[in-house]
């Protein structure tokens, strides 16, 4: 761990675009609590073959607004070189400099995965197109892309990204900490000490977090998913033990000198409220 002890802890927040105006207002109201904890940045994802695209773009223009930073996705999957183009450019004009490049999902019924197939050529196709304006963010996955055809092949689709000019790396969100310490002992063995920052997922109920681990292949332990499966409809007694179990790990990954967290809120600031009012009383 030695290498993400030499970065600084910093936080950082993910935001998905609102479908509604009621969804953008409670939104902005969600992002401005949050800002109040100086985060690094925000982070706003983008839908499948770029379906938010214009959401995406109008969330963090309200973010940037408050003046924190604002890291829109961009995903490769059913984009040109000419529409990505575009939207660096854009991004550029709007003083926009972070992003968080990925390969992205194909929607559904598309066959073709477009002028960029892997992430690693995102990445490198946004520093040919504009050098080293962009801070880049890279995901990583401790457990292993659910489509990887193994372990060892998955690393080095993860050191192409790095290799391509990723300044930093977030996390598929885990509860197992090892995993990820082993992720990063395997870096450091490849020569590779970019900030891997964790992704971590607050536990609010148990039916939706099965069914987000089930697609992006985050592993829910057995004895954690039989003490949430014992709770019933208990939502409160879900989000207690979610509570105690997430802020253990995070406390721990800090502990063990992981450079920060980030947090997938779901458009919600109290869970990860909670997390932090627990780690700093820790402190």
């Amino acid at each position: 761990m030695q290498s993400q002890k030499n970065h600084p802890q910093l936080f950082s927040f993910e935001f998905y675009p609102p479908k509604t105006e009621e969804g953008a207002i409670s939104l902005h109201n969600v992002h401005t609590q949050l800002a109040k904890l100086n985060p690094d940045f925000f982070s706003v994802t983008f839908g499948a073959g770029g379906s938010t695209r214009d959401k995406t773009l109008d969330t963090v223009i309200d973010i940037q607004s408050q003046g924190v930073a604002a890291a829109p996705h961009l995903s490769c999957v059913a984009s040109t070189k000419d529409n990505i183009r575009a939207i660096l450019k854009n991004y550029q004009d709007k003083g926009i400099a972070k992003i968080v490049a990925l390969r992205g999902d194909l929607p559904s019924g598309m066959l073709s995965a477009g002028e960029f197939r892997y992430a690693n050529e995102l990445v490198d196709f946004i520093r040919q197109e504009t050098g080293d304006y962009f801070q880049i963010h890279v995901a990583a996955y401790p457990e292993v892309h659910p489509q990887a055809t193994s372990a060892a092949e998955d690393f080095k689709n993860f050191k192409r990204k790095v290799e391509a000019g990723a300044n930093a790396a977030i996390t598929q969100y885990f509860y197992n900490a090892d995993a990820y310490f082993y992720f990063i002992d395997n870096c450091e063995k490849n020569g590779i000490t970019i900030p891997i920052v964790p992704g971590i997922m607050p536990i609010t109920q148990y039916t939706q977090l099965f069914r987000f681990s089930e697609m992006c292949g985050a592993d829910i332990p057995r004895w954690m998913r039989k003490r949430l499966e014992g709770f019933g409809d208990d939502r409160a007694s879900v989000q207690a033990f979610g509570l105690e179990l997430v802020s253990t790990l995070c406390q721990r990954l800090l502990d063990n000198g992981a450079p920060g967290l980030h947090f997938y809120t779901m458009n919600q600031s109290a869970p990860t409220l909670a997390i932090l009012e627990r780690l700093n009383s820790k402190a």
